[in-house]
């Protein structure tokens, strides 16, 4: 099974940045569907965004719409979800996954499912001032 490693996480104060990191030890992603979804103490898992196989399928979750940004890098076979004007709401571990859903029924229909299954241990962003 495919593992993943997100990292880039930790404590900001409220409107900051972050940029998290998804990578495969010793594969790339190239032509993997990516997702990226959260979660915040005490609630669900909630869908953030993904990027399809092809990288114009990309979609975002209204509540970081505008403020969150996907993209994907070749060359360091790396998926990378760029936070900007975070707020004490973006609190919560953050992952990123593939499965069947994003492969074969696309980006947008995994966005707004309700199965999120990690493949790594996540990584923390903190929105506190």
């Amino acid at each position: 099974q495919l593992q993943l490693v997100e990292s880039g996480g930790g404590l900001v104060q409220p409107g900051g940045s972050l940029r998290l990191s998804c990578a495969a030890s010793g594969l790339s992603l190239d032509y993997f569907a990516i997702g990226w979804f959260r979660q915040a103490p005490g609630r669900a898992r909630e869908g953030v965004s993904c990027i399809g196989e092809s990288d114009g399928d990309i979609h975002y979750a209204d509540s970081v719409k505008g403020r969150f940004t996907i993209s994907r890098d070749g060359a360091k076979h790396a998926v990378y979800l760029q936070l900007n004007s975070l707020m004490p709401e973006d609190t919560a571990v953050y992952y990123c996954t593939t499965d069947n859903v994003l492969t074969f029924r696309g980006c947008s229909v995994w966005l707004h499912g309700k199965d999120f299954d990690s493949r790594g241990q996540g990584t923390r962003v903190t929105v506190s001032s």
